[in-house]
């Protein structure tokens, strides 16, 4: 079920920054298969995978994996 709530979460901040998966699994160094797994909770991320993404996006890592709310 985590996984499934991260996949939405990446999914959702991957569109608010207006990047296809192409642009984020090419930026990741993965394939658009993995990062679409990921993002239907059928993949784990792991914390190197987290950290690109975050970074990537420009949020803090806590945002993304829901541990800190927008503004705090």
């Amino acid at each position: 079920m985590e996984n499934i709530r991260w996949g939405r979460r990446i999914r959702a901040f991957r569109r608010l920054k207006r990047l296809s998966q192409v642009e984020l699994a090419k930026e990741m160094n993965i394939s658009v298969s993995i990062l679409g797994q990921i993002e239907q909770g059928k993949r784990v991320p792991n914390e190197g995978q987290l950290e690109k993404i975050s970074s990537v996006l420009d949020i803090q890592l806590g945002e993304l994996i829901g541990e800190i709310k927008e503004g705090e």
